[in-house]
């Protein structure tokens, strides 16, 4: 019951990482099911219609329900001890962000047992996603169940905004931050302007497959194209979405284990800023066979080419950085210093379809796909397992093993380059995406095996992690404060793990790198700012659970509410909209019950501040 009702930023960070993890495994397995279909030329291991469905679950349970949740776990259980903080701004909205994600995955992944699983591409182009072609429920599992879950994101958005304008320790400037707490910042922001646009995209794709309204159906006057506007305006800065935490990560961690100051630390920050302000500007790149138009297409393909010059910036400060370091080779600077290389030829692909001549050639070719994988496996996978690495002692008071941590990396590493490399070559040989199988003898078979092989050895890699968890889980929670010795920022100075109040006295920032400034003075200690006194804290609540199990009955209900039920007590249930009604009966009443009951929270007194950690 404690884990439904909390409120605490650190055990919510916790389960974001549980249930991310949950979609990560059930993602990767989708991803292993397509390579053994694909292993070999005519194979019949699963359908066209199981394999259309595994792609479309596999992209849009990775984007949308793995690694964006990994990062919101990183965010909540990092972001307020990196900025000195006792919590989020708004605790409350924090646990209503992670529940309506959880049911609003756990909604779209349950059309694998009731109603069919989407088929029609993460993407969802329309006619594609029509009543027309898609005439299942799988499409709307995905409208519905996206709408839910992204309630929780724009929720998570604005509360760290918020937080992080608000809650910094005294003396902490924006040009004090660490870059991990910019790159959140920024992709705060960007989850701001960006997911509205696909809740609206996914309200009116609802409307148009439940209510018959006719936005994108062509043959009633709708249009696709302005699908594939909303959706891009959406899926363009999604990408900056997910890889601006981990150039956050990779920033942190090659300081720490280089013993240097970031290089070029304000350069860091402003190309942060240019690179989430150009994410927004160049969506119609993903278009440029829809039909824009020379000028269009010219435009957006200069647009996008000017994004390498910020990235540009970040990869040669990372170099700098270890230049000339003491570096420490442990997992977490492996991951991070293989994630260099490998995220630069996922950018170097990325100008390649930038050029929009070049586009009409590699569109809808394994090309895309490689590139897209260079860009988010090779780029934000490898910064999250950094990261995980990097801040589980601050998360569980364990620090992960070595040797397992190190056959996790190689496994990993190897394995991903095997696995995608190969799909550039197939890609510029002709390899269409999307397809569920090929004929032989055109050149494909070899590389489409060593790919298959590749992603096999991605998923020992992960069993491995597992294993790691397990194994370290066992042990006694016994990290210090600063396992790597050479931490920089103020979570470093804090128990591990933090205790539930966070800092016991709120610190005073006196310089970048906070805590590393206080050890090159000779201080073992960063300075409070306030004495010892009461510490407010919010009270845990089960109504954020509540409302969200609403929203989850009510998707179910609008989803099924004109179809036919051999029990005609369920029919008369759904038929007459008495499940929708009750389910959103529920979260508004939640939110009602919320409005008019004051809850003040509750104090720990100073004697009672020894023996308050949070059980992880």
């Amino acid at each position: 019951m404690d884990w439904l009702t909390t409120v605490d930023h650190k055990k919510i960070g916790i389960l974001y990482l549980i249930a991310g993890g949950l979609f990560f495994l059930i993602g990767g397995i989708e991803a292993i099911l397509i390579r053994i279909q694909l292993m070999q030329p005519k194979l019949d291991f699963v359908s066209a219609q199981t394999f259309n469905e595994l792609i479309t679950m596999h992209g849009t349970t990775m984007i949308f329900l793995a690694v964006m949740p990994i990062i919101f776990a990183l965010m909540n259980a990092i972001i307020p001890l990196q900025i000195g903080a006792r919590d989020v701004a708004f605790p409350f909205l924090n646990s209503l962000g992670f529940w309506t994600f959880f049911f609003g995955g756990l909604l779209l992944n349950l059309s694998w047992i009731v109603g069919g699983a989407p088929d029609a591409g993460w993407t969802s182009y329309m006619p594609l996603a029509s009543n027309t072609y898609s005439n299942t429920h799988g499409v709307d599992f995905y409208s519905l169940g996206l709408q839910i879950a992204g309630i929780g994101t724009l929720l998570g958005g604005i509360n760290f905004l918020v937080t992080i304008i608000n809650m910094r320790a005294p003396g902490m400037t924006f040009m004090r931050m660490p870059m991990f707490t910019w790159a959140v910042f920024i992709t705060s922001a960007l989850i701001l302007f960006a997911f509205p646009a696909i809740t609206v995209g996914l309200v009116l794709l609802t409307f148009d497959r439940l209510f018959g309204a006719n936005f994108f159906e062509i043959a009633n006057g709708g249009n696709a194209v302005l699908w594939e506007h909303i959706f891009w305006i959406f899926g363009h800065p999604e990408v900056y979405i997910l890889i601006l935490p981990a150039f956050g990560i990779i920033s942190e961690v090659v300081s720490t284990f280089s013993r240097k100051r970031l290089f070029g630390y304000s350069s860091m920050v402003f190309a942060t800023i240019l690179i989430g302000f150009l994410g927004f500007m160049v969506w119609a790149h993903h278009m440029f066979t829809a039909g824009l138009g020379p000028v269009a297409n010219a435009l957006f393909s200069i647009a996008t080419m000017l994004i390498a010059v910020p990235t540009g910036i970040k990869i040669f400060n990372w170099l700098f950085t270890l230049w000339g370091g003491q570096l420490t080779f442990n997992t977490s600077s492996l991951f991070a210093i293989g994630f260099i290389p490998t995220f630069v030829m996922g950018g170097v692909t990325g100008v390649m379809l930038a050029s929009a001549p070049a586009d009409f050639q590699y569109h809808d070719s394994y090309f895309v796909v490689a590139h897209f994988h260079y860009v988010i496996v090779g780029g934000l996978v490898f910064g999250l397992f950094s990261g995980l690495f990097y801040w589980w002692p601050k998360m569980f008071g364990r620090v992960l093993n070595e040797g397992l941590g190190k056959i996790t990396f190689w496994t990993f590493f190897i394995g991903f380059h095997m696995t995608f490399f190969v799909q550039h070559f197939l890609g510029l040989m002709g390899m269409p995406r999307r397809v569920f199988t090929y004929l032989p003898n055109q050149g494909f078979d070899t590389m489409n095996l060593i790919s298959s092989i590749g992603a096999f050895l991605m998923g020992v890699g992960t069993i491995v992690f597992l294993i790691n968890i397990a194994v370290t889980a066992a042990k006694p929670k016994n990290a210090p404060n600063d396992p790597w010795v050479d931490g920089r920022t103020l979570e470093w100075t804090i128990p591990s793990p933090a205790p539930e109040y966070n800092f016991k006295q709120t610190p005073l920032v006196r310089g970048l790198d906070a805590y590393w400034k206080e050890k090159m003075a000779g201080n073992k200690e960063v300075p409070a700012a306030e004495p010892v006194g009461s510490i407010h804290m919010p009270s845990p609540s089960i109504i954020p659970f509540m409302m969200s199990v609403g929203l989850f009955i009510a998707g179910f209900g609008f989803m099924f509410a004109k179809d036919e039920f051999a029990n005609g007590f369920v029919g008369m249930l759904f038929n007459n909209y008495i499940v929708a009604i009750l389910g959103l009966v529920i979260t508004f009443g939640g939110m009602f019950l919320r409005s008019v009951f004051d809850d003040h929270g509750w104090h720990i007194e100073p004697e009672e501040l020894e023996d308050k950690g949070v059980k992880a």
